[in-house]
């Protein structure tokens, strides 16, 4: 029986050994788990503020965007415009200039006239310059 006894006592020591390392690396397992969870807790608060910061930047890009696509409307409008006056204006600068071509053959004739120019030859003159007139205003 003092054979058995001290196979029992020798079991008993090995099981507590064993449970004894089993709560060792249980406790080991434990920290790992627990810094692993804060380091979770943290990545998630990180997560957080990335997500919240990533909005703001989204919003203010959506305003920023909408903006510049009203800087390019309004810009294209402008140019439109500006490129109608150029062409009235030259369109304007033509007529002026016909205008002026034709009052100058006027007071030409006018001047002629007071001149006394034979009826004939003032007949022709008046012809040219209506014409002249008449085809620059056709243009």
């Amino acid at each position: 029986m003092s054979q058995q006894g001290a196979a029992l006592q020798t079991y008993n020591q090995e099981l507590v050994k064993a449970i004894e390392d089993m709560k060792r690396r249980r406790s080991e397992l434990q920290q790992l788990i627990d810094q692993q969870e804060e380091e979770k807790t943290v990545l998630q608060r990180e997560i957080e503020a990335m997500s919240y910061r990533l909005a703001q930047i989204n919003g203010s890009l959506s305003k920023k965007i909408a903006a510049r696509t009203e800087y390019d409307r309004t810009i294209s409008e402008t140019e439109a415009a500006y490129s109608k006056i150029l062409e009235s204006s030259q369109v304007l600068l033509n007529m002026v200039r016909r205008e002026a071509t034709c009052l100058e053959q006027s007071m030409a004739k006018k001047i002629n006239d007071d001149s006394h120019i034979s009826r004939r030859t003032l007949g022709k003159v008046e012809e040219r310059q209506e014409c002249d007139c008449q085809q620059e205003e056709d243009t």
